[in-house]
């Protein structure tokens, strides 16, 4: 079956990405310059406000409105307390993460748009949060925050890097969190959740989740991250997971080096257009070619494949018009 995948970028004021199968579209999907989706890029952020009565922060991470900051949503990293205090909060926190490890987590679906679909955001939930990050990280963050209040621990002016969970909408701003998640194709890397891993319930198969479960204990996951394999790493080779695993580690390193030379407000990490998620989620060995027509997305593209799928990289082609004689 000829399959190929058609990136049509050459526009400034829209992108277009086509599956096509035997002559027939498959899937289709469209970008309009200047209405790209904020989920799941990150920001450092500024504390512009801090609103007891709603136990929540409100932050200026350079968007049209500043951004909610519900306190069940921050890290005890950012708590301003005493380092003897933060370390045992911290200890808590892992210790309920020990106790969980071995839980199934949600699954962060094989039509995940971004990493912030995995985050189940029970102040502004709606439609779109209907996969959930793993419960064991909601409930210590909410218990560790139940010894203090959001006044106590947070100050004004305070610099946090943020992600965004949830659009803006009407009058309401983009909705945040501080625990962090980056996608890749077969996993979703949490760089500050302190979890050794997990598997998306919607892997069912006992063989699959058991060899997966040996893959994820071989790679040397740093203590105080979480890593999920999702649905599309099931039948995944552990090459394949490892490489991916690998990208997400240089992508949170690259991250980190950014934060460190930025001020806040700033755009950290964009979660990407259209182009890098078709190539992340729909590229892989049964696609013939992907042929793309704009010099900027082939470049992206070309490059995404190298860093993801190496062996299949020279399927990326630039489409270029023949001159009429």
């Amino acid at each position: 079956m000829s399959k190929l995948m058609l990136i049509d970028a050459v526009h400034p004021e829209e992108t277009r990405v086509a599956l096509v199968s035997n002559g027939q579209v498959d899937d289709f999907d469209f970008e309009t310059t200047g209405k790209e989706q904020l989920r799941g890029n990150i920001y450092l952020a500024k504390v512009t406000r801090v609103e007891p009565s709603l136990q929540a922060c409100f932050v200026d991470y350079g968007g049209n409105r500043h951004g909610f900051l519900a306190f069940s949503e921050i890290h005890p990293d950012y708590y301003q307390l005493p380092q003897e205090d933060r370390e045992a909060l911290l200890q808590d926190a892992a210790r309920a993460a020990a106790e969980n490890e071995d839980l199934d987590v949600d699954d962060p679906d094989e039509e995940i748009d971004s990493p912030a679909d995995l985050i189940d955001d029970d102040d502004n939930s709606d439609e779109d949060a209907s996969d959930g990050e793993p419960e064991t990280r909601k409930k210590s963050s909410q218990s560790l925050s139940k010894r203090y209040k959001i006044q106590e621990v947070i100050r004004r002016r305070q610099v946090m890097l943020v992600q965004v969970v949830k659009e803006e909408r009407g009058n309401k701003g983009a909705a945040l969190t501080t625990f962090l998640s980056l996608a890749g194709r077969y996993s979703v890397l949490m760089p500050n959740t302190p979890r050794g891993g997990g598997i998306s319930r919607k892997i069912s198969n006992g063989s699959d989740r058991k060899r997966l479960k040996d893959i994820m204990g071989s790679l040397d996951v740093p203590q105080g991250m979480g890593l999920i394999v999702r649905t599309a790493g099931a039948k995944r080779t552990k090459t394949e997971i490892k490489r991916d695993y690998e990208y997400l580690q240089k992508l949170w390193d690259n991250i980190r080096s950014k934060t460190l030379e930025s001020i806040a407000p700033c755009l950290i990490h964009e979660e990407g257009g259209l182009v890098h998620r078709a190539m992340r989620d729909m590229f892989d060995k049964d696609i013939e070619e992907v042929i793309i027509q704009g010099q900027t997305a082939y470049r992206e593209a070309k490059d995404l494949s190298k860093m993801i799928m190496p062996t299949q990289a020279r399927k990326v082609k630039q489409w270029k018009s023949r001159l009429l004689p």
